[in-house]
């Protein structure tokens, strides 16, 4: 369904992960469109991510985004599924290890539950979903995928979250090991959000 929204000029990114926002900004950051964050919104909600699926989760922190600030706004989710583990942890990657946890316990559970399972049924998939949310209630997404192997110890300084166990075959490294440059040129969440790019730009130009 084509939008009635007028051009839009400025987004907001609707997280608060300060890693999340500069690995995005550098994604977007091509789009003549001003980014602006949370911070800028001493109103901004925290929205509890009590969706089902990534989809779900991105739409709700976009629309409430939008809905509080009256600016177009552009949430994600990631969900890592490990086929051993029967696609868990799922949705809720990002509190695997509980309310609170640090990128090191979650990496450090996911590590515990594969330990003795072999390489070839290590096999894991990160997905990403972007959603896009306009303040008169129009939305849009987009999905990445990237597919890879959980190694068997922890690998790289670089990234955040699973990046150092998320191993990468066709690179022979983790995402931990690439350069930010690498990763944005691969990653589950840049293959999402260079097609939100394109949604943006079109957008922008008033051609949807």
């Amino acid at each position: 369904m084509r939008s009635t929204e007028r051009p839009i000029e400025e987004i907001l990114l609707a997280t608060r992960n300060p890693d999340k926002v500069k690995e995005l900004t550098a994604l977007l950051g091509d789009l003549e469109i001003r980014i602006r964050t949370p911070a800028e919104f001493p109103a901004a909600p925290e929205v509890e991510e009590d969706g089902v699926t990534c989809e779900a989760n991105a739409l709700k922190k976009a629309r409430e985004m939008a809905s509080v600030t009256g600016i177009p706004s552009v949430a994600d989710d990631t969900g890592l599924e490990v086929d051993a583990l029967d696609g868990r942890p799922g949705v809720f990657a990002a509190r695997y290890a509980g309310d609170g946890a640090t990128y090191e316990d979650n990496c450090r559970k996911l590590l515990k539950e594969l330990d003795g399972v072999s390489p070839a049924r290590r096999t894991a998939r990160f997905i990403t979903v972007a959603a896009l949310a306009m303040p008169g209630g129009h939305t849009q997404v987009a999905t990445g995928t990237l597919v890879g192997v959980i190694a068997e110890e922890c690998s790289g300084s670089q990234g955040f979250g699973y990046d150092p166990v998320f191993f990468v075959p066709e690179l022979g490294r983790t995402l931990a090991e690439l350069t930010a440059e690498e990763k944005n040129r691969i990653s589950h969440r840049a293959k999402a959000f260079r097609s939100m790019a394109d949604i943006l730009r079109s957008l922008a130009a008033g051609k949807r």
